[in-house]
């Protein structure tokens, strides 16, 4: 299947597809970046990370477009100034911790500026560190003063069937109050329920005035599948699941194997050129 031929954006997601499992970004992908503004399309980043933990893809990707970090709860101009922030109901914000807490899953809270814990050693905070460069803060319980701040919740847990579990609990209980969906197959994102990566599209669309049809999305897990829905064209991952994929328009090769180079050029760039 081959994108439109009048496709001005390319909105990509970061961990999982942009960059590889060790979080590198390889040559190739920085290369089709460049062959994307040659052929005057803007490429774009959303991602579950905070803006802070996309800093270190700015410059090597020249990138001009707005940043739609926590899946969207806070946009940033490339120099970080907020454009926009979407913070949790405090309620909705209590609520989620004790629902997470409850299903058996570490929790994780941020705000605008901070990432908040409570053990410096629990599961995927030292490769987290290591992916956002940049330290969380330790505290001994999550007070209201930090809820009253949540742009994101995560819930973090080893076991993925108690993460799938724990995704379709959240989504019952909290509705309409808040966004919830994997961000990660051991992360459960919760965000404003304006803040998702459905929302990115839309909102992306009107800062640069460019429509939704003309618009490529590329992803690879549950909370992607919302901008599929969102944009003209949808590229999964080929390390994605057979869930996400069948949401996609096509399929690309894995993040190990180049999958977002060779989409860009067999999607975008060769129908463009044709």
């Amino acid at each position: 299947m081959t994108a439109q031929h009048d496709i001005r954006l390319f909105l990509a997601d970061v961990d999982g597809a942009l960059v590889t499992r060790d979080k590198v970004l390889t040559e190739a992908a920085k290369a089709a970046v460049r062959e994307l503004d040659q052929a005057g399309i803007a490429f774009a980043i959303t991602s579950g990370r905070p803006p802070r933990g996309m800093s270190m893809l700015i410059e090597p990707l020249g990138l001009r477009t707005a940043i739609a970090g926590f899946n969207g709860g806070v946009l940033v101009n490339p120099d970080l100034s907020v454009i926009e922030s979407h913070t949790l109901d405090p309620a909705a914000a209590r609520q989620t911790v004790e629902l997470i807490l409850d299903q058996g899953l570490d929790a994780w809270v941020y705000t605008e500026t901070e990432w908040l814990i409570r053990d410096k050693d629990a599961p995927h905070v030292a490769r987290e560190t290591w992916t956002v460069k940049f330290n969380p803060r330790v505290v001994a319980s999550f007070t209201d003063a930090h809820l009253t701040h949540a742009v994101k919740i995560v819930g973090i847990s080893n076991n993925l069937d108690l993460i799938a579990a724990c995704e379709k609990a959240a989504q019952s209980a909290l509705g309409e109050k808040a966004s919830a969906a994997r961000s990660q197959p051991y992360y459960l994102d919760v965000t404003h329920p304006q803040a998702n990566k459905g929302t990115v599209v839309a909102t992306l669309s009107k800062l640069l005035n460019i429509p939704p049809a003309q618009i490529v999305t590329m992803g690879d897990m549950p909370n992607d599948v919302l901008m599929f829905r969102k944009s003209g064209f949808s590229i999964a991952m080929g390390n994605a699941s057979d869930e996400v994929k069948a949401q996609a328009s096509a399929v690309t090769d894995s993040n190990e194997n180049e999958g977002f180079a060779k989409a860009v050029r067999k999607f975008v760039l060769r129908p463009a050129a044709s």
